[in-house]
């Protein structure tokens, strides 16, 4: 039917040359159906033919009569045509030029190839449509938002665009498998790659703290203002979920209120832009940041699911009913919270990991950070001679935080030195906290400051203090924000309120006559209220371990959030969104203010007498809570080892015993584990979490085994395992984001002490670079005899390296190289390496991209083996037992 459209229309319209133009009256006639259906708005029309004296004000009132849009655009079709060919292409010229309201038809006028005549150039057209009117609003306000990025000290406001650094990010799976890298923002709305639920409709994006979460959401948010992000979306609606719980109970607000009074309100007939966004859900792109903060008492159990745009009801009801589908179905949604935050499978339309920076993200970022090439000299060569404190740069905030505080050194005296010593996660902290009280020091022009951190932080006890008991009355309930009459409550004043430490956040119910605050990131809240524990004399036993016990909830699971009235499981008093890192991070900040390290920092804040007593205490709780936490653990016994099996959890014990840097804690750890194979599977440990690791692993006597496959240990977790690897017999660091440069690390520490047996390295980053260092070690290590490295990047130049190396190990007993891409070749040196093997025993070689030609060599050479039993190729075993 279309193309005998076009036919006909080719028959009206196109005339031999220097005939009469084409009829626009015959244009409009052909196309009369498209036109109907794809024109949304028809206001910007009559307005213009109005405006241009072709449409009289009772051809308007006879085109408002009609009740349905699709009516009103046949009836002025009716008209444009009655009126003639001049009307009719005017007509056309709106359409063309007013491209937010009628984008559906511009592929429409490239295929009829319409150029408008000189006399219509010279009419007027002015977009007078509401709705994209307030397209070009929110796209102006969410571009002014999103272009700068406020300091960390909020004393000067940076371009996104100047300190946006990529990171790694991932789509996983239900259970986080890996299905890929996220290479381009566009990539996570591409249901090519990714997809897990297609009946879902949220992009589900989660990390740990300070991973960059929300500064990715400001980078999407920046690119659609611009145009740049081509996802099919009109309308943009950004929110804080921890805005949500600033609202009371018996509070009820309808979608549309939610939408424009939380976002940018129309200039213009708000009800009609309303109207076309429900009408037309696929346009609008929603982002929810931070799902984990959201912490209210309201019970969703008792209102019923919301399903009218209309309606007034708890706005908590209509951000799970958003998130559902039960709202604006079909529109586009980002969630993002932090991990262990586990959400309903129902909802989940595709989950990204954000892992963080890779080695060479860091650099990139440092470029960025940076500018003159001498300080980024100088900032990589201390970073490269501190795998310690570069393991915490892979967390941006930390990065952002440590490049600050170089940058601070550097303009104060000089230099970009950092303690060159183990730095943890409270030595940054610490660090922070000087730099913005040393920048509120007025200092003499000729002169640099020269407090210690000690004075800096006597001098500022009244500040510190009254920050830390906000922080804390805050962290007691999972409160985030705080209004003017708190913060004055605690008798923070303006000065502080200049730190930097606060900074206001506007548009909160309840909040709209007085400012609101809410620390710069969560993590400094609970670094705050970990502070006030310990320089407030009064904090009594109970209420210096009070959020440990927050994390030992004897129920196991994870938390779930959505976990509520579809459920109808819901417990009494129970909330449905919690998550607990906030607690443990405050845990871990206690312990590294209570370390010895940190008492004479301390002893001219509070009593050493009161530091003695709460550091006790704080370490007879670790060593009960060691022992009890080991009791519970899976154990197994294997083969010359019994094993470990641990949960997430462990890694916060772990790091909480790394910053307490008490050797004594470390030894008492590994003296209770009972264990020489320790399983951290699964756990989301990463690169620094190795430092915590090492720091007990390395009190072990005896030859140990680790498994540490499926986390985010990267290159520099690699690092951090050196104090490890003289009592390593078996390492497994499979699906770890591992590249070459990891791997010249472990063939450089495994050949010192000749003790490794197994090697796991599958599915990570390693090329033909990284197979030769395996080979080398394969070659130089006899006691190596399990090598798994399949699923990575090596070709048939790695792949000979490796075969070669077999060939000449005696001890070989497994090769796993499922996944590569050896192709023939590799194939061919495998052959030699099988022919008249002593041990080898199996063998995978599938996936690999070998053809018969291959294939043929593989199988002469198996002719003259005796010791392969299973041999892995084209998805099936073949089990040899005589050839």
């Amino acid at each position: 039917m279309e193309g005998q459209l076009h036919a006909n229309l080719e028959i009206s319209v196109e005339k031999p040359p220097g005939a009469s133009p084409p009829s626009f009256i015959a244009l409009l006639k052909v196309y009369r159906e498209l036109l109907v259906s794809r024109i949304r708005n028809t206001r910007c029309l009559i307005d213009n033919l109005i405006k241009n004296d072709y449409f009289s004000t009772e051809d308007a009132e006879i085109v408002v009569q009609f009740p349905t849009q699709a009516d009103k655009v046949r009836k002025i079709l009716d008209l444009v045509q009655s009126k003639g060919e001049e009307v009719s292409e005017y007509f056309i010229r709106v359409l063309q030029k007013v491209t937010d309201a009628y984008y559906e038809l511009q592929p429409w006028l490239d295929e009829i190839g319409y150029e408008p005549s000189e006399n219509i150039c010279s009419k007027l057209v002015v977009n007078t449509d509401p709705v994209s009117r307030y397209c070009q609003k929110l796209r102006y306000e969410l571009g002014r938002d999103s272009k700068f990025v406020m300091s960390y000290a909020q004393r000067e406001e940076m371009l996104l665009e100047e300190i946006y650094s990529n990171s790694v990010m991932e789509l996983v799976g239900f259970t986080n498998e890996s299905l890929g890298e996220v290479c381009q923002l566009e990539a996570l709305f591409d249901d090519a790659v990714g997809l897990i639920n297609e009946d879902g409709e949220t992009i589900y994006v989660f990390g740990d703290a300070g991973i960059g979460k929300s500064i990715l959401l400001q980078k999407i948010q920046s690119l659609w203002a611009r145009k740049e992000l081509d996802i099919g979306a009109k309308f943009f609606f950004r929110f804080r979920c921890r805005m949500f719980s600033c609202f009371k109970e018996d509070e009820a607000i309808c979608l549309k209120d939610l939408l424009f009074k939380y976002n940018c309100y129309p200039d213009q007939d708000p009800t009609e832009v309303f109207h076309h966004i429900v009408q037309f859900p696929h346009t609008v792109l929603f982002t929810f940041d931070g799902f984990d903060e959201i912490y209210s008492n309201f019970d969703l159990s008792s209102v019923p699911e919301m399903c009218s745009p209309n309606e007034p009801i708890h706005p908590l009801v209509l951000l799970i009913s958003l998130l559902k589908g039960k709202l604006l179905k079909g529109s586009k949604k980002i969630l993002t919270a932090r991990t262990g935050t586990e959400i309903q499978r129902n909802i989940i339309r595709k989950k990204v990991l954000l892992r963080g920076f890779s080695s060479n993200n860091l650099k990139e970022y440092t470029a960025t950070f940076f500018k003159d090439e001498g300080q980024r000299t100088l900032v990589l060569n201390q970073l490269e001679a501190n795998p310690n404190l570069c393991s915490l740069c892979s967390v941006p905030l930390f990065c952002w935080i440590i490049f600050k505080c170089y940058e601070h050194f550097h303009s104060m005296f000089d230099s970009h030195e950092l303690p060159d010593c183990s730095v943890t996660l409270t030595d940054v902290f610490l660090l922070m906290i000087e730099v913005h009280l040393n920048r509120s020091v007025k200092t003499n022009l000729l002169k640099n400051n020269t407090r210690s951190q000690a004075e800096m932080f006597k001098s500022r006890k009244e500040t510190l203090l009254a920050l830390g008991k906000m922080a804390y009355k805050g962290m007691e309930n999972s409160f985030f924000i705080f209004e003017q009459e708190e913060v004055s409550s605690v008798n923070i004043s303006e000065g502080d309120l200049q730190l930097g430490f606060l900074r206001t956040v506007k548009g909160y119910s309840g909040c709209d006559n007085q400012s609101t605050y809410e620390f710069l990131h969560v993590t400094l809240q609970s670094f705050f209220t970990a502070l006030f524990l310990v320089i407030e004399e009064k904090v009594s036993a109970k209420e210096l371990l009070q959020f440990f016990n927050e994390c030992s909830s004897t129920d196991t699971a994870q938390p779930t959030c959505l976990r509520i009235p579809w459920l109808k499981k819901q417990l009494a008093g129970e909330d449905p969104f919690r998550n607990n890192e906030h607690f443990h991070f405050t845990n871990l900040f206690l312990c590294g203010l209570l370390s010895r390290s940190k008492q004479k920092l301390f002893r001219h804040l509070v009593l050493p007498a009161v530091i003695k007593r709460k550091r006790k205490t704080l370490i007879t709780y670790l060593g009960e809570s060691m022992k009890s936490h080991l009791k519970g653990v899976t154990r197994s016994t294997l083969p010359n080892y019994s094993q470990i099996q641990v949960q997430p959890n462990f890694v916060w014990m772990l790091r909480c015993l790394y910053e307490t840097q008490s050797e004594k804690v470390g030894k008492l750890a590994a003296k209770r584990m009972h264990a020489n194979y320790i399983k951290l599977t699964y756990c989301n440990a990463y690169s620094a979490d190795c430092s915590a690791l090492s720091f007990v692993v390395h009190h072990f006597q005896k030859r140990l085994a680790l498994d540490l496959d499926n986390n985010n240990i990267n290159d520099y977790g690699v690092k951090q395992l050196l104090p490890c690897f003289s009592k390593l017999a078996v390492i497994r660091l499979s699906v770890n984001q591992v590249t070459d440069h990891g791997v010249r690390i472990l063939y450089e520490e495994l050949s010192k002490y000749q003790i490794v047996t197994f090697l796991g390295l599958y599915n990570n980053q390693i090329t033909d670079v990284g197979a030769k260092y395996v080979a080398k070690l394969i070659e130089e290590c006899s006691s190596l005899e399990y090598v798994k490295i399949g699923a990575n990047k090596i070709t048939s130049e790695g792949g000979k390296c490796l075969a070669q190396a077999i060939q000449k190990s005696k001890t070989m007993f497994e090769i796993g190289m499922w996944g590569n891409q050896v192709g023939d070749e590799g194939a061919k040196a495998f052959a030699e390496a099988l022919r008249n093997h002593p041990t080898l025993t199996n063998v995978s070689l599938a996936f690999n991209g070998i053809t018969t030609e291959g294939g043929k060599s593989i199988a002469e050479a198996m002719q003259h083996n005796n010791s392969v039993k299973i041999f892995w190729a084209s998805l099936q075993y073949l089990f040899v037992s005589s050839l």
